[in-house]
């Protein structure tokens, strides 16, 4: 995987479409002042700048098949609204992106974040072109994402409070890499949380940086191209460190 310098690109607004409302973007776009958009999600008179360059770097790191080092996060946005600190679904206006100017038909999208990717799901499910799989804890936010929601192009792997490197190797073996292999992808898009760390304050997994490392290197085999964006991780202590063991799993 690429390393790259810090690089200003924003994503355009038939780029957001692809997978956003009008009237979502309108509303994102018009905010005056801290506003909560849901209980967890507060916005501001700069968070369209920032979604649109976030969703920019996201874009970038496919075009370099990169790893995008972004906030706000994307995966619980919907098409039509806010949700869960993310207010604009990154790695699905990637892979839109990736269809329709790039000409890669199939896209896998693998998230490990420790949520359940409930935004991401409910934009492409039925999309015969697109593969979602996520790995998360279960039960926990947002709800979504439990056993038996399973579907030809959604693979939802609930795994239980306390898993750690060897269950998520495990589930990645004998579950997801087959199921991914079926689909044939052109082009693997990450969604990289680092909330299932066992240090992190919001989940209850125990993934390790050996852990992450290791997911890293086993996704760079799923697909002949994988670009990543950040997700969740929210201890900022330990977050570099496990970023830095993605880089060198996705460079294996």
């Amino acid at each position: 995987m690429l390393r790259g310098d810090s690089i200003e690109r924003s994503a355009t607004e038939e780029q957001l479409l692809r997978a956003h409302a009008v009237e979502h973007l309108d509303r994102l776009r018009e905010i005056e002042g801290p506003e909560h958009l849901d209980p967890d999600t507060v916005a501001s008179e700069t968070s369209w700048e920032a979604v649109t360059l976030a969703a920019g770097i996201t874009l970038e790191a496919v075009d370099r098949n990169g790893f995008a080092l972004i906030r706000p996060p994307g995966h619980h946005a919907l098409a039509d609204r806010a949700m869960g600190f993310c207010l604009i679904n990154n790695v699905v206006v990637a892979a839109r992106y990736a269809q329709a100017e790039l000409g890669l038909e199939r896209i896998a999208i693998l998230d490990w974040d420790v949520h359940h990717g409930n935004g991401t799901e409910a934009i492409v499910r039925d999309d015969e072109s697109i593969f979602f799989v996520s790995l998360h804890q279960w039960p926990f936010y947002p709800g979504t994402g439990g056993p038996d929601t399973t579907s030809w192009n959604i693979l939802n792997v609930p795994l239980p409070g306390g898993s750690g490197d060897a269950e998520y190797a495990t589930a990645l073996a004998r579950i997801v890499e087959p199921r991914v292999a079926d689909f044939g992808p052109d082009l693997l898009l990450v969604s990289a949380g680092f909330d299932a760390h066992a240090d992190d304050p919001l989940g209850d997994m125990q993934l390790t940086a050996n852990g992450f490392r290791e997911l890293a290197s086993r996704a760079t085999q799923l697909a002949p191209r994988v670009a990543a964006v950040l997700e969740g991780g929210y201890n900022l202590e330990t977050l570099p460190a496990l970023v830095e063991a993605a880089l060198e799993g996705f460079a294996s």
